[in-house]
């Protein structure tokens, strides 16, 4: 494939980036596809949803993002009482000057780590759905912005643990892609184990990229070019989901923008100014997993990627 031939900085992003993957690869060890399906979804304006189980470095991950990315991040711990008001905000009686005030709540902030999302309630989880979709909330007849860029990564535990309620289809396409961290092989495991406290290496992290950076970077994702060959391979993608007999329910429209998006962010991350096919296959599984239910039986993320892509020829 023909690359570019400029070297500036905008024009070479991995190489912008290769700092960036060195210092989340030193916190998080052994899960370079993930730090880069991470990085893919922040680059497409996706929103990204980590499922596992507890203690495997999903919150880490996100504060990892937040540091080195030089982006004022806030958490929110999801739970059963939490409050919609709790996550957008809420009006506020001041004495002083005898009227309310909007009081803006944490989701006013670059990168909003929802934490346990699937803790909370339905209703407390629907708060975030006009942020994530309009990166606007709306409250007492006002519609307010949120700051630029907006990444929401939300960490799930798996449904079959206590106390989880199960995210809606709508809030499910919220998020562009899934990952699961997994556990770490022996290598990195021995070095965790051996090694210092992840959390205290947050505190050395520094900013390696500024926000307006990431922006002109978001900008960059829509200038990844896309043949009508590739197109109508992503189509016919979309279309193999819809006729199969394996989901119940096809990808939707947003859906195959949400892949075409993600795609065109993983070539430019590759310093690629076309897109392929290859980078619609590698951002699939975590596009479409969260988003299919096969109709006999579990399958994973990953299954459900390579079912689809075994099915559909590149011509």
């Amino acid at each position: 494939m023909e690359k570019r031939k400029s070297k500036t900085a905008w024009e070479q992003p991995g190489e912008v980036l290769a700092p960036v993957f060195a210092q989340l690869g030193s916190v998080i060890l052994g899960k370079a596809e993930q730090i880069k399906l991470a990085l893919t979804c922040l680059l497409a304006r996706g929103h990204l949803l980590i499922e596992d189980v507890p203690g495997l470095g999903k919150t880490v991950l996100a504060h990892a993002l937040g540091h080195t990315l030089g982006l004022e991040y806030q958490r929110v711990q999801f739970t059963s009482d939490l409050l919609p008001g709790d996550v957008i905000g809420c009006s506020v009686y001041d004495r002083n000057q005898g009227a309310f005030h909007f009081t803006p709540g944490p989701v006013f902030t670059q990168l909003l780590l929802a934490d346990e999302i699937n803790r909370a309630t339905p209703k407390c989880q629907s708060a975030l759905l006009e942020a994530m979709e309009e990166r606007q909330v709306s409250a007492d007849g006002k519609t307010r912005e949120l700051p630029q860029p907006f990444y929401v990564i939300a960490t799930q535990n798996p449904m079959e643990q206590v106390g989880t309620y199960p995210l809606p289809e709508s809030q499910l396409d919220r998020f562009l892609l899934r990952i699961s961290m997994g556990y770490p092989d022996r290598e990195a495991e021995l070095d965790i184990l051996r090694g210092e406290d992840r959390r205290k290496m947050l505190e050395s992290l520094e900013p390696l990229v500024s926000p307006p950076h990431l922006l002109a970077l978001q900008e960059k994702v829509q200038e990844v070019k896309v043949s009508d060959a590739v197109l109508d391979y992503l189509y016919r993608l979309l279309d193999f989901t819809r006729t199969s007999e394996l989901f119940q329910t096809g990808l939707s429209t947003r859906a195959g923008l949400g892949l075409l998006r993600a795609a065109q962010a993983w070539a430019l991350l590759h310093d690629e100014d076309k897109l392929l096919p290859g980078d619609i296959q590698r951002v699939l599984p975590a596009v479409a997993g969260h988003r299919l239910v096969p109709v006999a039986g579990r399958m994973s993320s990953a299954r459900i990627g390579e079912e689809i892509i075994a099915n559909v020829a590149v011509d």
